[in-house]
């Protein structure tokens, strides 16, 4: 339907740019919104407890800003994409093609939250070296990525995916389930997300997402079998509503299955 048609010309280079660069990307405070997302990230996998073999990003879109505070306790990061133009776009970052997307203030914000003096240059190369598969994915098949992963992750992730590809909350809820799947049991699931977000541009893409509350994240959890951990939300200030979408704010979640 309406989902599919607007994912046809979604456009990366649209989305990076209304995203990931100022004033949503303004690194100066972290009042603004992309600093949060990664200090959450940051404090999240700094206990230590979220680690493993395998970490599987579902629905990474053109970015890898999600990826940078994980990467250190996996061994093999599996990025996934429904869209092969998003695909594209990862492969060119993590093949250090020319004209790819310039994630390093990103990364040398993380290395300097991180506290551990490392050169950024190094984690930047530990997440290429460990981002070995990219993947493609559809949240609403009961096996999203077509067959079971084997063996199954550790961790999961997904920033962004599951309230942008659902029409409607029980849809969400049974995305979160299908992704699910993915994860042994144990495994820690951290989500980021929009809340009440009805839509947002791409390029000459429109797409819509269902505006979720905090209530629906819970809910959503518990019905996929997960347990909240850690639920964190952020409210988007004035100056950061510019248009490329109407989300009044940004949840973060920690959940174990």
């Amino acid at each position: 339907g309406a989902l599919r048609e607007g994912y046809e010309h979604f456009d990366p280079r649209a989305y990076l740019r209304n995203n990931y660069l100022p004033p949503r990307a303004d690194f100066s405070s972290e009042e603004f919104v992309v600093p949060w997302k990664l200090r959450c990230l940051a404090e999240t996998f700094a206990s230590g407890e979220i680690r493993g073999r395998t970490l599987i990003d579902v629905g990474s879109g053109p970015t890898i800003y999600q990826l940078l505070s994980a990467c250190d306790h996996f061994e093999e990061i599996v990025a996934t994409d429904y869209l092969a133009v998003n695909r594209e776009e990862l492969g060119r970052w993590a093949r250090g093609e020319p004209g790819a997307f310039d994630w390093s203030p990103f990364i040398q914000h993380v290395c300097k939250i991180e506290g551990r003096g490392e050169p950024w240059q190094d984690k930047e190369r530990r997440l290429r070296q460990r981002l070995r598969r990219i993947l493609p994915i559809d949240v609403h098949r009961p096996e999203p990525l077509g067959a079971p992963l084997r063996p199954r992750a550790d961790a999961l992730l997904s920033a962004f995916c599951l309230e942008a590809v659902s029409p409607d909350r029980a849809s969400f809820q049974r995305a979160l389930a299908h992704v699910g799947t993915l994860l042994r049991p144990g495994g820690h699931a951290v989500l980021l997300g929009a809340l009440g977000e009805s839509f947002y541009l791409a390029g000459p893409a429109r797409l819509p997402v269902v505006p979720l509350q905090e209530s629906d994240v819970r809910e959503a959890l518990a019905a996929a079998g997960f347990a909240l951990r850690e639920l964190r939300s952020y409210a988007m200030p004035p100056a950061l509503r510019t248009g490329v979408d109407d989300v009044d704010g940004v949840f973060f979640a920690h959940a174990q299955k």
